[in-house]
């Protein structure tokens, strides 16, 4: 092996490089960082008779995968190389440089240029002669081949596992937690109940931006949760963006998804799919997530809500011209966008279907077997919501007192300190804040729990509440009709075969009929 001569009185710097990757084990030989510092400062040492000088700084890239250039101690190098600091690069294998053959051609045109001198200590390999080059080469395609063979079977791995429905790993989403003995997500109780009545609100009020405002009122966040160093990182408060992620994914419906593909997982589910094809639809005629709720400049009263029983599509609403006279329709977006072939249910005249619909609500108030099975569902409502209201009162009264002890901390902290850190200030300000608004929807819990327990509905209040509806639907607008049909209707669904219409009402919500509620502008949206 021939190695660089110096002139007479030139000292030649001599410059190690160590590299040690996450994924590398620690203990494999010439792996740590300590025993490639060892290596490469003995072969250094056994050439300081050819004038060899070892430079007292190694360069250290400790966690730093070698796919890329981008390391601190390697840029640093570099930037002495130039400078003219550098003479000789020691490294104990080739790939501790570098495990890209494109990058490892572009650093040796930079020692090249600089007339560096690159020595593998291990592999006895040196660039100053021409068989040291050619191994060079030949041990570096290797060192790609090798990379790219774990890269391939590392996707190929997750591709399978995903498949499976397995969890690979990353952060919870709200309503899950991690099972790390058994590698999978399992559901948090608590926070999926508040998930179940994010979806909700959702389907109530077809705005993200109202949902944002009405969880943030209550107190609620977003998940939190304990990092791998055993910090706790708390949950923020809720955006549409947020919201949005929440809203489409699939997760939540017991699947996992993969390059655009769903496959059943190994968790439960949160969300029935019932619930989740809604909440989708919904965000698709809002604009694509947007919050936003849709035009309905013509005073569509069904739209958002009617949907097609033979694919369970949604049926849009339309319309067409005939000089100065405009016809409405509702039609199945399945055969709008990929013909009749795909469902034979046919357009429908907007003004007969919610003539119909209309006259089913006026049927309530004289129709004992109707009332009848809106005061049993009006009182099961009644029962989940006082469930749900008891779960998430339970909930934040155990994250106010978790956020209690972590204000005493702060407060500790920050009094022995004689200059407080601006940031624990700041966390100590949003603490109090959040703390401010669980208490007040501790207080609203609280008020709706004892009003449900005094307010029991009965078969008088309902017909009472819906012998009002005549009146008051001549007196509305017809936008305010679309809102009043939406507060009273959660979905209706055509079957064609039969020529029939399914309603499925909000009883829980008839009350409001009474109280004003749509004309205030405070319900549900259309």
């Amino acid at each position: 092996m021939r190695v660089q001569v110096p002139a007479p009185g030139q000292q030649l710097q001599a410059a190690v490089y160590c590299r040690l990757s996450v994924a590398e084990k620690v203990e494999r030989e010439f792996d740590s960082l300590d025993a490639q510092l060892e290596s490469c400062q003995a072969f250094v040492a056994s050439q300081r008779g050819a004038g060899w000088t070892l430079i007292p700084e190694a360069y250290v890239d400790n966690g730093h995968t070698g796919a890329n250039t981008k390391r601190p101690a390697l840029e640093r190098l570099l930037a002495d190389i130039v400078s003219g600091k550098v003479s000789i690069v020691v490294v104990t294998k080739i790939d501790r440089l570098s495990r890209s053959l494109l990058d490892f051609v572009r650093l040796m045109e930079l020692f090249e240029t600089h007339q560096i001198t690159f020595v593998s200590a291990s592999q006895h390999i040196v660039t100053s002669t021409p068989a040291g080059r050619l191994m060079l080469n030949i041990l570096m395609s290797f060192a790609e081949f090798e990379r790219e063979t774990i890269a391939s079977r590392t996707s190929e791995f997750m591709c399978a596992a995903r498949r499976k429905g397995k969890w690979l790993g990353g952060p919870p989403v709200l309503g899950y937690d991690i099972d790390r003995q058994e590698h999978r997500l399992v559901v948090n109780r608590e926070e999926a109940e508040q998930v179940r009545a994010v979806f909700d609100l959702y389907l109530e009020r077809r705005s993200m931006l109202e949902v944002a405002k009405e969880v943030n009122r209550r107190g609620w966040t977003t998940k939190s949760r304990v990092r791998k160093d055993g910090t706790r990182r708390e949950g923020g408060q809720f955006d549409k963006a947020k919201l949005q992620r929440i809203f489409t994914n699939p997760t939540y419906t017991g699947w996992t998804q993969h390059k655009g593909k769903l496959y059943p997982g190994e968790h439960k589910a949160i969300i029935n799919k019932t619930t989740f094809k809604q909440v989708q639809e919904i965000i698709k005629a809002n604009g694509n997530g947007s919050g936003k709720t849709a035009r309905n400049k013509h005073g569509a009263l069904l739209k958002g809500l009617l949907y097609c029983a033979s694919c369970g599509a949604a049926m849009a609403h339309t319309y067409s011209k005939k000089g100065n006279r405009l016809y409405r329709y509702y039609v199945c977006t399945t055969a709008q966008k990929q013909g009749r072939d795909a469902c034979q249910t046919r357009s429908l005249p907007a003004q007969e279907i919610e003539n119909f619909v209309v006259e089913q609500i006026r049927r309530l108030a004289s129709d004992p077997d109707l009332a009848e099975q809106v005061f049993a569902e009006a009182a099961k409502q009644q029962r989940v919501r006082k469930r749900r209201l008891k779960a998430e009162q339970k909930r934040l009264q155990r994250e106010r007192q978790h956020k209690g002890e972590r204000i005493k901390e702060l407060v500790a902290v920050i009094g022995a300190s004689p200059e407080p850190l601006a940031s624990l200030t700041d966390s100590l300000r949003e603490l109090e804040s959040t703390i401010v608004r669980m208490d007040q929807r501790l207080t609203e819990i609280s008020e709706e729990l004892t009003t449900i327990d005094r307010e029991k509905i009965d078969k008088d209040n309902v017909t009472a509440a819906l012998s009002l509806f005549d009146p008051i639907w001549d007196e509305l607008y017809p936008a305010e009709k679309a809102r009043i049909v939406n507060l009273v209707i959660e979905r209706a669904e055509y079957d064609a075969s039969v020529e029939r219409v399914r309603i499925i009402f909000r009883p829980s919500e008839i009350k409001q009929l009474v109280q004003g509620r749509p004309v205030d502008g405070d319900g549900a949206g259309a």
